[in-house]
Formats: structure tokens, C-alpha cells, sequence
């Protein structure tokens, strides 16, 4: 048998939560780039699956641009780049 007292501690725990911004990489239609470069490109870049990428160069010929990716600035700023280096125009909002 135990015979010291039993000290039941309580403790509050604090959550840190990180807020963090979530951004847009948003790419912008041209009358230069071809489907298949852009459809490609997001594919290599992004991670895009085929149906994907093709549904998005899809929205971005007709309605001039669409979101192909969401994500913090720091995520995404590379990847703009990489679209950037490929020749087609795209913007972290």
C-alpha cells in the first residue's frame, strides 16, 4: 500500500498557433505558349496530374488566368520561378 499523498497536478497548456498566409500562384493566359507547353509545364512545376493540368490551361485560355496552386509564399515563390524560367506569366497573390 502507498502511503504518500497522491498530488494530482493540473497544467495548462498553451497552443502556439502559427498563423500563416496563405497565397495564390495565379497564371495568366498569352497568345505565345502552346496547351502542351503549359499543360507540361504545371504538370513538372506544380505536381499536376495530366487531367489537372489540362483543366487549368483550360481556365486560364478562356478566362485569362486560374490558381494552379495554393500555399505559402515561401512554397510558392520557387515554383513561380520555374514557370517564370519556362516563358509563361504567373504571379504569387
Amino acid at each position: 500500500m502507498n502511503t504518500r499523498p497522491q498530488i494530482e497536478h493540473d497544467e495548462d497548456v498553451l497552443l502556439l498557433e502559427e498563423e500563416v498566409e496563405l497565397r495564390n500562384l495565379v497564371v495568366y493566359n498569352d497568345d505565345v505558349n502552346t496547351f502542351d507547353h503549359v499543360i507540361k509545364t504545371l504538370m513538372d512545376v506544380c505536381g499536376h496530374q495530366p487531367e489537372q493540368a489540362e483543366q487549368c490551361t483550360l481556365l486560364i485560355h478562356y478566362k485569362g488566368q486560374c490558381t494552379v496552386k495554393v500555399g505559402t509564399y515561401e512554397e510558392l515563390e520557387p515554383q513561380c520561378t520555374a514557370i517564370h524560367d519556362r516563358g509563361i506569366s504567373a504571379d504569387v497573390v
